[in-house]
C-alpha cells in the first residue's frame, strides 16, 4: 500500500522547475494517506525525463529520507542525541574547575579565569558559519563526521595543555568541532521527519544540548575535586570517540538536494547526457561556478541572521536566556560555597534542579508542539504556517524572570537551601519553552536551508553566552546575589511581550521580507 509523504515544504521552497512536483497521485494512493487531519500532504517532486529533470522514483522511493523506516530514523535521532549531549556537556564541565585551573596556571585575573569556558562558546559561534553551508553543498553526513573527529582530537590537546593560553586556544578549536552536531542535528531531523512528527524527534535530540550543560557542572565538580580537572577532557573524549565511529559508519546522507545531485551525476555518467538537472535546481544555477556556489553558501547564515527579521528577533531573545543560564552555571557553585558553606562537589548537585526543569519542559514541548500545529493548521483551513510553532513560547516566557527573582533573593537571605534550588526549576523549564519552538520554527520556515538557519540562530546565541558569563563576577560582587539576579529578572520581564509580538506579526514580517539566498 502506498503512502504519500510530506516534504515539509521542501518542494515549495525550491527554485527549480518542479514539473512533476504536483503530479497527480491516483485515487487509491490518496485514499491510503494517513496524515493527521489538518495537515495537507505535499507530493515529492518526481522525475520528468522529457524535460531532463531527475527526481524521486515514486512517492514511496526508499532512498528518500522521509521514507526511511521508523526504526532507522529513531536510531539516527538517538545517535545524534548522544553526540549532541557530549558537546555541550564539554562546554560546562569545566565551570566548577575554574579555581583549580587558576591555581595550577597561577592566574590571578578574575576576568580571565572563566575564559576556558567562554571561549568554547565562541567556537560554537564560529563553526556553524562554514559547517552549515558546507552541509548544504556537500552533504550532512560527511561534514558532521569530520567535525566530530575535529572535536575529539582537540580534547586531547586540552587535557595536555601546558598553560592557560594553550588551554584557551584548544578549547576554542574543540568548540568549533563540537558545533557540528549542534548545527546539523536539527537539519538532519528536518530531512527525516515531516512537520506533524518533527516536534517529538526534536525533543529527543534536544535532550543532549539542554541536559548536557546541566550535567556537565555536576560531574565536573566531582572530577575537579578528586582526580583533577584535566580528567574532564578524557572523560569527554572516550564516549565521544565511540559515538563518532558509530555515526561515521551508520549515518546515511539525508540532504534531499545533495542526494538528488549525486543521482544526477551518476545518471549523467551512465547515460552520457549533459542536459540532466535535479528537480531542486533552477536553470540559471547550472551556469554558476562551484566557487560562487561555495561563496554564496558561506554567506548564507549571516544573511539569514541579518535580513530575516524573525530569525534575528528570536535569536536575540533566546540569546539572552541562553547566556543567562551560562552565567548561572558559573555563579551557582560560588554562591552555595559562600552562602551555605557547601564544598565544590556538593554544590554541583544544585544543577539537578535545572536539569529536571529541562526534562519536564521537553516532555511538555513534545506533547504540545505537534498537536498544537495540527490543531491550528486545521483551524486555518489546512494552511500550515511555521508561526504555529511559536504559540507555546507565550506561556513559557514568564518562567525565566520568575526563576531569577526566586533564586536570587532566597539565596541572598539564606533561606533553607532547598528554596533557591527549587527556584532554579522554572529556569530550566522556561529555557525549553523559548529554545525549542524557535529551533522548530526555523526548520519549518526554511527547510531547504535549515542548517544555515540554525547556524544563524546559534551564532548570536553562542556569542552572548560566551561573554555574558564574564560579567557574572562583577555583577554579583557589586550587587549581591539578590539584586544581581534581579537585573536578569527585570530584563526578562521586559522581554515577555516578545513572543506575543512574534506570533502576531511574524508571518507578515516573513512574507514582507522574503529571503533571497
Amino acid at each position: 500500500m502506498k503512502q504519500v509523504r510530506s516534504t515539509s515544504g521542501l518542494a515549495r521552497e525550491t527554485t527549480g522547475v518542479l514539473t512533476q512536483a504536483t503530479n497527480e497521485v491516483n485515487e487509491e494512493e490518496s485514499s491510503s494517506t494517513q496524515k493527521p487531519e489538518g495537515i495537507e500532504p505535499t507530493t515529492l517532486p518526481l522525475s520528468d525525463l522529457e524535460h531532463s529533470i531527475i527526481g524521486w522514483e515514486s512517492q514511496d522511493d526508499p532512498k528518500m529520507p522521509l521514507n526511511f523506516s521508523s526504526a532507522r530514523k529513531w536510531v539516527i535521532v538517538w545517535s545524534l542525541a548522544a553526540i549532541t549531549f557530549m558537546s555541550p556537556f564539554s562546554s560546562s564541565v569545566l565551570a566548577p574547575a575554574i579555581s583549580y585551573i587558576n591555581q595550577d596556571f597561577h592566574n590571578t585575573n578574575p576576568t580571565v579565569g572563566p575564559f576556558p569556558v567562554s571561549i568554547y562558546l565562541l567556537g560554537y559561534a564560529t563553526g556553524p558559519l562554514f559547517l552549515a553551508p558546507l552541509s548544504e553543498i556537500f552533504g550532512r553526513a560527511g561534514v558532521l563526521t569530520l567535525s566530530n573527529i575535529f572535536f575529539c582530537l582537540w580534547h586531547i590537546g586540552c587535557a595536555l595543555s601546558p598553560n592557560l593560553a594553550f588551554l584557551v586556544a584548544f578549547r576554542f578549536s574543540a568548540g568549533i568541532g563540537g558545533s557540528g552536531c549542534m548545527t546539523l542535528g536539527g537539519a538532519i531531523i528536518g530531512d527525516l521527519f515531516p512537520i506533524e512528527s518533527r516536534g517529538v524527534a526534536l525533543s529527543v535530540w534536544a535532550l543532549g544540548p539542554l541536559i548536557g550543560p546541566t550535567v556537565g557542572p555536576l560531574i565536573g565538580a566531582f572530577i575537579a575535586g578528586s582526580i583533577g580537572w584535566r580528567w574532564s577532557f578524557w572523560i569527554v573524549l572516550i564516549p565521544s570517540g565511540i559515538i563518532t565511529i558509530i555515526l561515521a559508519i551508520f549515518l546515511p546522507e539525508t540532504n534531499h538536494k545533495v542526494l538528488m545531485q549525486r543521482k544526477v551525476k551518476r545518471l549523467s555518467k551512465e547515460w552520457k547526457r549533459t542536459d540532466l538537472k535535479t528537480c531542486y535546481e533552477a536553470d540559471e544555477s547550472r551556469k554558476v561556478s562551484q566557487l560562487k556556489i561555495l561563496t554564496i553558501g558561506m554567506l548564507r547564515p549571516l544573511k539569514m541572521l541579518i535580513f530575516a527579521p524573525m530569525i534575528f528577533i528570536q535569536s536575540l531573545y533566546v540569546s539572552f536566556i541562553y547566556g543567562s543560564v551560562y552565567l548561572m552555571y558559573n555563579s551557582i557553585p560560588p554562591t552555595f560555597e559562600s552562602q551555605y558553606r557547601w564544598g565544590t562537589g556538593i554544590s554541583g548537585l544544585v544543577f539537578i534542579s535545572i536539569g529536571v526543569g529541562y526534562m519536564v519542559g521537553l516532555w511538555a514541548f513534545s506533547m504540545l508542539s505537534d498537536r498544537t500545529v495540527v490543531r491550528l493548521t486545521k483551524a486555518n483551513a489546512g494552511a500550515f504556517k511555521p508561526e504555529f510553532r511559536l504559540t507555546i513560547m507565550i506561556w513559557y516566557s514568564f518562567l525565566c524572570p520568575l526563576a531569577f527573582f526566586w533564586y536570587g533573593w532566597s539565596a541572598q537571605v539564606r533561606t533553607h537551601w532547598i528554596v533557591p534550588i527549587i527556584g532554579l526549576f522554572p529556569l530550566g523549564f522556561g529555557v525549553i519553552g523559548v529554545f525549542m519552538p524557535t529551533q522548530a520554527y526555523i526548520i519549518d520556515a526554511y527547510p531547504s536551508y535549515a542548517a544555515s538557519g540554525i547556524a544563524a540562530f546559534t551564532v548570536l546565541r553562542s556569542v552572548i553566552a560566551a561573554f555574558l558569563p564574564l560579567c557574572g563576577p562583577a555583577l554579583f560582587d557589586n550587587l549581591g546575589i539578590g539584586w544581581g539576579s534581579s537585573v536578569l529578572g527585570f530584563i526578562g520581564v521586559a522581554m515577555i511581550p516578545v513572543p506575543m509580538i512574534i506570533f502576531k506579526f511574524g508571518a507578515k514580517l516573513r512574507e514582507r521580507y522574503p529571503l533571497k539566498l
